[in-house]
């Protein structure tokens, strides 16, 4: 019979192993590479996993000895999904990625010169369950053995920053991240150098069969992670290749710190408005990376560049915006400035002309805006649960909607069509699409109107 112990999921480690209000995994060495073998292993799938091993950890750390091998770790999968940056919508994907960890094989492996492969065709998770428990879900999971040794003492390892790998959006960026994260405080300021082959393969999320060509691989994923990672985490890298004639037969990362900001900003303990994000998911742009401009540029900035970006993604005489997020930063960040160069011009560039400033948003009249955000943020998570909870034949009706809806407005793309015919329906552009088709079908389009308003204008 299995040994259970539940534990409080936001029980901290050894003070020497953490830092104040940061979960932190202190991931072995012998597992910063993982190459999947048998099976794709999905973004949100990787970052559950990151989650379970902090968990697992922490636990181990606190425990007076190694346990038994059917020692089962416990947490609430809602407390699970908020560690990874993933919202209570995606519960039922994540159930599926969990169970599919059981059968999953994948090969780990060191970042460190000449030690190859340290563990092959190991199962990600020795067991796995879910059960309900007060009308909340629960995930209840084990390891091997010699992966528990390693979580529970690790000879080497890398931090990671669970909170870091949430804002990361590609899973390339995930596994990119966490192999410099090896070499933050490295002398030489580099990673090891490896064939180009081994970095496809570790940099993917699919076996070796479906391994891309390096300049492809290069262009589609590597050069986006580079750039994800040096705008959001604590480090900056660069792409080095080394060539045997004109072939390209080898790569490495250089990698460095960032430096800490001499005057942080104070971020705003004010919860993020709900009609912004609505409006920053329906262009694509995830709830956690707009609350990362908000802290960087303030509110007012940041919804006055959304509303230049809303009118751009409109104009369908203009080129598809490939990353709504990027796109956003880069407006904010070239932002004419009250005591920034002359006016008409953009910073750095002399003589180039700056884009027209975006008209200040309009204030809505009689509107309590704490009060109507709370509101609105409230509708909007009563429709995904409601949404969530759908039978299949049900969602697969709204989800054909949505993709109707998007195909209209000229915003279906390939990766939308992808996710779609994976099932994950629940999260990002699709997923908004999905609640406004279902919401405003169940309960008209004033589903999202406060009543109370009408109260107040006389």
């Amino acid at each position: 019979m299995s040994n259970r112990i539940a534990e409080p999921f936001a029980e901290k480690p050894a003070p020497n192993h953490a830092v104040d209000d940061v979960l932190e995994l202190r991931k072995p060495h012998e597992m910063i590479v993982m190459m999947p073998r048998s099976a794709r292993v999905t973004l949100t799938g990787r970052r559950i996993y990151s989650a379970l091993l902090q968990v697992a950890q922490t636990r181990l750390v606190a425990l007076p000895a190694m346990p038994a091998a059917d020692f089962m770790f416990e947490a609430p999968l809602a407390a699970i999904l908020r560690t990874t940056g993933s919202s209570g919508s995606e519960r039922t994907a994540a159930k599926k990625y969990l169970i599919e960890m059981r059968s999953l094989e994948v090969d780990w492996e060191s970042t460190a010169p000449g030690d190859g492969v340290k563990w092959r065709g190991f199962s990600m998770l020795s067991e796995v369950a879910l059960e309900q428990r007060r009308g909340e879900n629960w995930v209840s999971w084990s390891y091997p053995p010699t992966i528990m040794a390693a979580l529970r003492e690790p000879q080497r390892w890398a931090r990671i920053d669970l909170d870091v790998l949430a804002k990361l959006g590609s899973y390339t960026a995930v596994a990119l991240y966490e192999i410099c994260a090896r070499y933050r405080e490295n002398p030489s300021g580099v990673t090891s150098r490896k064939p180009v082959t081994w970095w496809v393969d570790a940099l993917s999320n699919g076996p070796g069969p479906e391994r891309r060509e390096w300049r492809k691989f290069k262009n589609e994923r590597v050069k986006d992670a580079v750039a994800e990672i040096n705008a959001e985490t604590d480090l900056d890298v660069d792409l080095i290749e080394h060539k045997q004639g004109r072939v390209i037969t080898e790569v490495q990362f250089a990698v460095r710190k960032k430096r800490q900001a001499s005057t942080p900003r104070t971020a705003s303990n004010e919860p993020v408005d709900a009609t912004l994000v609505l409006r920053a998911e329906t262009l694509g742009i995830r709830e956690i990376k707009l609350e990362s401009l908000i802290k960087e540029f303030g509110d007012e900035r940041v919804r006055a560049q959304v509303e230049v970006l809303e009118r751009r993604a409109a104009n369908k005489s203009l080129r598809t915006i490939e990353n709504a997020f990027s796109y956003l930063r880069s407006l904010l960040r070239n932002e004419p400035q009250d005591e920034g160069p002359a006016e008409g011009t953009r910073p750095g560039i002399p003589g180039a002309a700056a884009p027209a400033a975006a008209p200040a948003p309009e204030t809505p009249k009689a509107v309590p805006g704490a009060e109507g955000s709370r509101w609105l943020r409230e509708q909007i998570d009563a429709m995904k649960k409601e949404v969530a909870a759908l039978e299949p034949a049900q969602l697969k009706r709204w989800v054909d909607q949505a993709l109707h809806d998007l195909a209209r407005k000229g915003a279906l793309n390939a990766v939308i069509s992808r996710r779609a015919a994976q099932g994950d329906v629940l999260h990002g552009l699709l997923g908004s699409a999905v609640v406004y088709a279902y919401a405003d079908a169940t309960y008209g389009p004033h589903w999202k109107v406060d009543p109370q308003l009408f109260d107040t204008v006389q």
